[in-house]
């Protein structure tokens, strides 16, 4: 099996066929088109500049377009990047599918669903379960499929189911250190905190933001999301703006998005498990691209950090 994109080191030279995950178009300071591709296959991602890019460059390499492309992997501000020799689309005859070069998550959208189920049915609370449970059966089919971002965490299809399996792993541990936690809050919280993302994204392939995404976010959209559930359901009392508070204080910080900071301890505890989970998923991805005894390139998500792997993780 040929190697992916993720396995070639700064100074190779590729010739791979890749998927167009974004397109931006630029300008240089002399006033000249070029156009910031992100190829991605499998294994990854990364950035390559196309350089006096026509208008029919424009129309031939949108997102969610297969290319074959040759160039020399090189490091630009501590980031691999695609220097391109040679690009073009892929033709029919080649019989590639978009399904060839997207990321997938680890886990199966069966054993994603079984796992959270269970945790549905292990809630006591029967508000706090009945609106988990509406809410997730609404938006089933776009949650198992979209990733959790565009970039930096779980940017792959079903990232967004996987990143909830991963906290609702943590939560469970970290509930069996500090009894005191309310679990059916918890839990509800890890499943409904990025739920907005099936409205702020665009979809699982070649993921953008929405205009309601843009406009909104997820957070808001979810908070409203959780009122008309408890409408819908008859459903009165304090859990249903508990779950909303859980959500909107996700976050931790207003100046990391959140409305209101957490308030509550199973608040705070979600807000750690959301970090927690998001970075160790940063940091798997540029490691395990990283030989023993070298620096990963820079992750602009976690302070533009690059982390050493040492010699004797092999």
């Amino acid at each position: 099996m040929m190697p992916g994109i993720g396995q070639y080191d700064v100074g190779s030279s590729v010739d791979l066929f890749m998927l167009i995950k974004q397109t931006t178009k630029g300008t240089t300071n002399t006033g000249k088109p070029f156009l910031t591709l992100i190829l991605q296959d499998k294994s990854g991602d990364i950035e390559a500049k196309l350089w006096d890019a026509s208008e029919q460059d424009e129309l031939n390499y949108q997102p969610e377009t297969i290319v074959k492309v040759s160039g020399d992997v090189q490091s630009y501000r501590g980031k691999n990047q695609l220097r391109i020799r040679q690009i073009k689309p892929s033709a029919p005859g080649d019989g590639l599918e978009l399904s060839d070069f997207l990321q997938t998550a680890p886990l199966s959208i069966d054993e994603m669903t079984s796992k959270i189920t269970q945790f549905i049915f292990e809630m006591k609370n029967p508000n706090i379960q009945r609106i988990t449970r509406h809410l997730l059966k609404k938006y089933q089919k776009p949650f198992l499929e979209y990733p959790a971002a565009t970039k930096n965490h779980h940017e792959f299809v079903s990232g967004l189911a996987y990143h909830v399996v991963s906290m609702l792993d943590l939560s469970k541990s970290i509930a069996g250190l500090y009894p005191s936690l309310d679990t059916d809050l918890l839990y509800a919280g890890v499943i409904l905190h990025d739920l907005g993302k099936v409205f702020e994204l665009s979809g699982p392939t070649s993921t953008s933001y929405t205009v309601e995404g843009n406009l909104l976010g997820h957070i808001s959209i979810m908070v409203n999301e959780i009122g008309k559930a408890a409408d819908e359901l008859g459903i009165k009392g304090e859990e249903t703006m508990i779950l909303q508070h859980l959500v909107l204080s996700h976050h931790g910080k207003a100046e990391w998005g959140s409305p209101k900071p957490p308030m509550i301890k199973e608040a705070e505890i979600l807000h750690y498990i959301d970090n927690i989970d998001a970075k160790m998923n940063m940091l798997d991805k540029v490691l395990d691209k990283t030989k023993p005894g070298e620096y990963t390139e820079r992750v602009f998500a976690l302070d533009n950090r690059s982390f050493y792997k040492p010699a004797f993780h092999k």
